[in-house]
């Protein structure tokens, strides 16, 4: 079973940037579209950015803009940048692949707070 882990997270100022990172082994996520995701206390989790293996990307529509989501296939890895931060950004950001439900295997995530 591969297995993902998430970086960059932090505590940033409404405006601010962050770039978050995803290492990911196993073949199942080299070969698969991938996907950042994110849960804010007392919600679900939510899909935030999807890549595809070839790099066509879409957002969900409050990030459109603002984010980038990138992956290089070579060192299995999926960066989300995060751009003009707002405080209801403020979540725990996971990766995975792309419509992972909660069966699914999930890292530790990355905590990304925007203070206003």
């Amino acid at each position: 079973q591969g297995r993902l882990a998430e970086s960059g997270g932090g505590l940033v100022q409404a405006g601010g940037s962050l770039r978050l990172s995803c290492a990911a082994s196993g073949s199942i996520y080299r070969t698969s579209p991938m996907g950042w995701y994110r849960q804010a206390p007392g919600k679900q989790r939510e899909m935030v950015a999807r890549i595809t293996l070839r790099g066509a990307t879409d957002y969900r529509d409050s990030v459109k803009g603002r984010f980038t989501i990138s992956r290089d296939n070579a060192e299995n890895t999926v960066d989300l940048l995060m751009n003009n931060l707002k405080p209801e950004d403020t979540a725990v950001y996971y990766c995975n692949k792309d419509r992972a439900n909660k069966n699914d295997y999930w890292g530790q995530g990355t905590q990304v707070t925007v203070s206003s």
